[in-house]
């Protein structure tokens, strides 16, 4: 096959960087990227160069910056009380259905890691958690030993709004679970000896 041949146009690069970049939440560096977009890394690391002069040059609310070793996408400086009053206002919204069962999980069973949390909730739980970090409800609470994940635990914070000194005051679990009786004995294996 020719060089000719394999020539993509950069049209099409430049829109995949910008999707990859969207959605990141850290810095990648030109490698990672060049390996998510499927083009050289010296195309990669050009056409980055030229998108970061185009919002430059366009006057963008955003910038594309190369910070610790990696791009990612910034809100513009001069754009920053704007973004300010738009995040603190929606610290006064209210929280949806997912986010307060979210938090009473990580509530009761903290420290918890994500995983645990989305199996007990039986949902992915990364997008709440990330608007309970961001809200200031929960916090990094060091790492499991065992695993390597981050445990989470709740906040100062959560405990002012919702009005209580310390978790000891959290209500009782008990009350809301369903009693023992009314729940289906566990089915003995037939494979094993009943002694």
């Amino acid at each position: 096959m020719t060089e000719e041949a394999l020539a993509v146009p950069v049209a099409d690069l430049r829109p995949a960087l910008e999707a990859i970049l969207m959605v990141a939440d850290e810095p990648l560096d030109d490698l990672a990227l060049a390996s998510a977009v499927g083009y050289p890394e010296p195309e990669v690391t050009e056409a980055l160069h030229a998108l970061a002069t185009e919002y430059d040059d366009q006057g963008r609310g955003f910038e594309l910056r190369k910070v610790a070793g990696g791009w990612r996408f910034y809100t513009r400086e001069e754009f920053s009380p704007v973004v300010e009053a738009f995040v603190l206002e929606g610290q006064q919204a209210r929280l949806t259905q997912a986010a307060l069962e979210t938090l009473a999980v990580v509530a009761y069973q903290q420290p918890v890691s994500r995983a645990r949390v989305s199996a007990v909730r039986g949902v992915n739980v990364d997008g709440v958690m990330r608007t309970l970090l961001n809200r200031g409800l929960l916090e990094e609470a060091g790492e499991d030993g065992e695993h390597g994940a981050t445990l989470y635990r709740t906040t100062t914070y959560f405990l002012e709004r919702i009005g209580i000194q310390s978790l000891d005051e959290l209500p009782e679990l008990a009350p809301h679970l369903p009693d023992l009786d009314e729940m289906e004995p566990p089915q003995a294996d037939a494979g094993q000896d009943q002694t």
